[in-house]
């Protein structure tokens, strides 16, 4: 039979990977529930199915990959690249019950430099690339608003309620909220512009150099120069609405859309917030493709074997296995019968002799 769409870009996102040189992490289905309850604000959800294991210890079926991948990778061992294609156990926004959730993606742990944070953002676009040709990349930087933050004066209690209204691009709600924290107008107007911002690098650099106040936008902006010149201007826009618990991120974060569906197929981010709070001194940066919602995709048409070779009482033997097997070794599959089977679909059907 052949390989169902989500199976072909599974294997082709292993071979992309493997071709930049990342090895392949795998874990257990399960893990110490420890591990996930210390860290919930960072997952997806905060539902998570637990057990207790014959020993007495109370065990999680994993609803994430990344804090395994971050909790084995030794620190001060240089950059660690991993990618995996593991399913996870989380709730479904909309009927609240567990699913089985198959996710592909990549983790670069250890000392994070430019040419890291590039690749990997590289490696998402080229990810998407792979499904569709027609996609979007959508990239943040949270040094950048965390940077105005600053500069605003922000107290630290007050910046969740300043993100959620980016994030939802409620811009007369963080008008209002702007307001009501007393900001000064202009910190406030800039942050209004940020929001509403959304289109190519090129249009959007120089509205973001006008806002520029201090070192640490300044920082983000060059990196934001840089790795955006690696990436296909077509299918990338900067959009600052992506906005990301600071608690653990910093740096790039970015989304990654296909024509049909309506939510990210591809999330990531640099984190190494978590790995500060974990007692780590290194960084990291990766993303996870959505494999199930690929799913929700045209689907193409799909066939149980490239070749039905038909034969009768009359047609040689070895005419018959021979010619299946020619057929094979020009790379199709094919399925040799007296007549056509029920329920099953080929690309061609010939009779042999």
């Amino acid at each position: 039979m052949e390989p169902s769409r989500t199976e072909q870009v599974v294997q082709q996102l292993r071979e992309l990977y493997r071709r930049y040189g990342y090895t392949q992490y795998k874990m257990s289905k399960f893990e110490p529930y420890d591990l996930y309850v210390h860290n919930k604000s960072f997952l997806v959800s905060e539902d998570i199915l637990t057990f207790t294991d014959a020993d007495g210890r109370l065990m999680a079926l994993k609803p994430d990959v990344t804090l395994s991948i971050v909790k084995n990778a030794k620190e001060g061992a240089g950059l660690q690249k991993v990618y995996y294609c593991e399913n996870v156990y989380r709730t479904s926004p909309m009927t609240r019950g567990f699913r089985e959730i198959m996710q592909t993606g990549l983790e670069c742990v250890g000392e994070i430099d430019l040419v890291a944070m590039g690749e990997v953002l590289l490696l998402a676009a080229k990810s998407l690339e792979t499904i569709s040709g027609d996609y979007l990349l959508d990239v943040s930087h949270l040094g950048f608003v965390a940077g105005l933050l600053d500069s605003a004066q922000v107290a630290e209690e007050c910046r969740a309620g300043l993100l959620k209204h980016m994030e939802e691009k409620n811009v007369p709600a963080l008008g209002a909220y702007c307001r009501e924290l007393g900001l000064d107008p202009e910190a406030s107007e800039d942050l209004c512009q940020l929001t509403a911002l959304y289109g190519p690098p090129a249009q959007m650099l120089p509205v973001l150099e006008e806002m520029v106040r201090g070192e640490r936008m300044e920082l983000a902006l060059a990196e934001l120069r840089d790795v955006c010149s690696l990436l296909p201007e077509r299918h990338l826009r900067l959009d600052f609405s992506i906005v990301n618990n600071m608690d653990y991120y910093n740096g790039f974060i970015f989304r990654g859309y296909l024509p049909g569906l309506p939510s990210g197929v591809l999330s990531g981010g640099r984190y190494d917030n978590l790995l500060h709070q974990m007692g780590r001194g290194d960084g990291a940066i990766g993303f996870a493709v959505y494999m199930n919602l690929l799913e929700r995709l045209g689907t193409r048409e799909r066939y149980d074997a490239d070749m039905l070779l038909l034969y009768d009482d009359k047609t040689p033997v070895p005419a018959v296995l021979e010619e299946a097997e020619r057929c094979r070794q020009g790379g199709q599959s094919v399925r040799v019968e007296r007549q056509r089977p029920e329920g099953l679909s080929f690309r061609a059907v010939r009779k042999v002799g």
